[in-house]
């Protein structure tokens, strides 16, 4: 089945202009066309799926178009792809980590989030270390409990 490029926008919510840049960079084919009006089969519809997921987890144009054109013997675009899978491991930590301090916000009865000595603990750990130094050391979000004891 072949889709026009105005239906291929419509379901995955990109400009025609998006998907005539992504074909000049080849990473999706036009099968045929009606009139001026190009056409797309279900591989360029997977592929667009595969773009528009990557991008959404931050993987660049770039990134992309090494995942798109790896060879089964492509060791170099291999260990390419085993850092970024190493990257996102990193960053789901740290949503990971984001996410419950988040989670304790919403349950914290500081008068401010900067009052709450979680808060600040949490947000320090969140800071990446600059290139050579040693990250801190900070107990981990998950171990500070939900609610805080009420004082007598």
């Amino acid at each position: 089945m072949l889709v026009d490029i105005g239906k291929v926008a419509q379901r995955t919510g990109l400009a025609p202009s998006a998907l005539r840049f992504y074909e000049r960079r080849g990473l999706i084919q036009s099968c045929a066309r009606r009139g001026l009006r190009r056409l797309y089969d279900e591989v360029a519809l997977d592929r667009l799926a595969l773009i528009v997921s990557a991008q959404r987890v931050g993987f660049t144009l770039a990134e992309i178009e090494v995942v798109l054109h790896l060879q089964p013997k492509d060791a170099q675009l291999r260990q390419q792809l085993s850092l970024k899978v190493d990257e996102l491991g990193e960053r789901i930590v740290e949503l990971q980590y984001m996410q419950r301090l988040l989670r304790h916000t919403v349950r914290c009865t500081s008068p401010s989030l900067l009052a709450c000595p979680a808060f600040r603990r949490g947000v320090r750990a969140l800071q990446r270390p600059k290139p050579g130094e040693q990250p801190e050391t900070t107990p981990a979000l998950a171990t500070v409990p939900g609610k805080r004891k009420r004082r007598p």
